[in-house]
């Protein structure tokens, strides 16, 4: 009896790579990986039809789909984590002296309010210091990917025919989250940001994850054991990445693979899979999205992650 097959997408990196070359698998069905470029296509897609059957996923996309109804529920398998201090760019002529500065000024956000990047780089302003966030116009150069999402009354659209990346370099912008731009006039907000990432990291555990999997409900329902023989694939191929980084086989190493050989050399885990290893981080997550008006009620780590993964 020939196994199911599932659609699945995922941007090929290196804790994944083993899975997408078919050196791990699953054994109670065969993925069939489709490439979505860029990734963040795929995110719409998955939200607004339900389109593949697995999908790689940003983690606040899928909090808000979650609040929206969306048939998808989440595997615990933090595919990217990123450190956001650098994500805030500044005009250096603009008079910003201190993030406080931001309140009462015009900030870029590219693309949604509810991209992970901007909940992350947001909830540093606030708790690292201690931005009012609702004193901030938060200026948009894209829309949600979740449609039926509204935006609190601080977050506006960019003006028709003007770009995100031109108004940071004019001033009419006096910051921008997420935008690469380079010109003499424009520098991180925060200095040393990788450093201060790493030291936020050693203090007080703060790795921020940016994208999971999730799976289409009807088939959890279908498929008892499903998200369970999913989520061991992506670690067994999670674990195979750990082992050859820490054994210096990879080579070229790209800016993720840095990343995680930083937080080895911390003491810490680079790619914690699991609902209790990554418990702190989305705790904090879900008080930002509820804060930043993400979403209306908190909901518990659990309900975000199918059952039989929970353990």
């Amino acid at each position: 009896m020939s196994l199911p097959t599932f659609t699945a997408v995922t941007r090929t990196q290196g804790n994944n790579r083993a899975l997408k070359e078919g050196i791990v698998k699953p054994s109670t069905c065969q993925l069939q990986f489709v490439e979505v470029d860029p990734l963040i296509a795929a995110f719409r897609r998955m939200v607004r039809a339900s389109e593949f059957d697995i999908c790689e996923l940003a983690i606040t996309t899928y909090i808000c789909a979650k609040a929206h109804g969306k048939k998808l529920t989440a595997i615990p398998v933090p595919l990217v984590r990123q450190f956001h201090h650098g994500a805030i760019l500044v005009n250096a002529k603009a008079g910003i002296t201190s993030p406080k500065d931001l309140e009462g000024k015009r900030v870029g956000v590219n693309r949604g309010y509810t991209v992970t990047t901007g909940v992350w780089a947001r909830a540093i302003l606030q708790d690292q210091y201690g931005v009012d966030l609702s004193k901030v116009t938060w200026v948009l150069s894209g829309d949600e990917h979740v449609a039926e999402y509204v935006a609190p009354k601080n977050v506006v659209p960019i003006e028709a025919g003007k770009k995100m990346e031109d108004m940071l370099v004019s001033g009419e912008l006096v910051a921008a989250i997420g935008v690469d731009v380079k010109h003499p006039d424009v520098v991180p907000l925060i200095p040393n940001a990788a450093e201060v990432g790493y030291a936020a990291y050693q203090r007080d555990g703060h790795y921020p994850i940016n994208h999971l999997v999730v799976i289409k409900d009807e088939l959890i329902e279908k498929h008892p054991g499903l998200a369970k023989d999913v989520y061991e694939a992506f670690k067994a191929s999670r674990d195979l990445y750990v082992e050859q980084l820490k054994a210096g086989k990879i080579e070229n190493l790209d800016a993720a693979d840095k990343v995680h050989q930083k937080v080895i050399a911390m003491g810490g885990d680079p790619l914690p899979y699991g609902v209790e290893a990554n418990r702190k981080t989305i705790e904090t997550l879900i008080g930002h999205a509820l804060t930043q008006g993400i979403i209306k009620e908190r909901v518990k780590v659990e309900d975000l992650f199918a059952r039989e993964t929970w353990g």
